[in-house]
């Protein structure tokens, strides 16, 4: 069955040895790495492998470039398994979900939705009753699967459309 191998994975366990943290500045260089990695390597349907719009997309991922991130005010978690920074996550003070990648080596093993409950659980503790993110087209499927849904029409970033998607962190009752 070709569907089973997928749907095993969104149920499995998350992968040992997983721990999620606060990032720190001293944390840009991994922060870069899986950055850049993801978007080139994962993030194909989305750039088509054209250079130009990874160099546009990537430009901002730079150490240097990070550490500005430290500064206004995003709360900035990674995920790190067997002591490699495998996920990058953030979250906007005015509730978005600004930043979620995992790095290629990593994928399809629980990391992002960890990453993702941690980044929801910190928009809930700074009092936010909805979350909201713009999904790249690889990441959308991802995000439906967590239960947020689409919010609006595509727009451009970076030349690419983007996809605004909202979630209530309300739990049902």
């Amino acid at each position: 069955m070709r569907n089973k191998r997928g749907i095993s994975q969104a149920f499995s366990a998350p992968a040992a040895g997983l721990i999620i943290r606060q990032a720190d500045v001293s944390d840009v260089f991994d922060m870069s790495r899986v950055l850049v990695s993801s978007i080139r390597e994962l993030c194909a349907s989305d750039h088509g492998g054209d250079p130009a719009v990874q160099d546009s997309w990537t430009a901002n991922k730079t150490p240097e470039r990070l550490r500005d991130w430290f500064t206004g005010g995003h709360e900035i978690w990674l995920a790190v398994l067997d002591g490699r920074t495998s996920g990058v996550g953030a979250v906007a003070p005015e509730g978005e979900v600004s930043v979620l990648y995992v790095a290629p080596g990593s994928a399809r093993r629980g990391i992002g939705r960890q990453l993702l409950a941690r980044l929801e659980r910190e928009l809930v503790q700074s009092g936010h009753a909805e979350a909201r993110l713009v999904s790249t087209r690889t990441a959308r499927p991802f995000y439906l699967s967590q239960g947020w849904h689409d919010a609006g029409a595509p727009e451009l970033a970076f030349g690419l459309p983007g996809y605004p998607m909202r979630k209530s962190l309300h739990p049902r009752r």
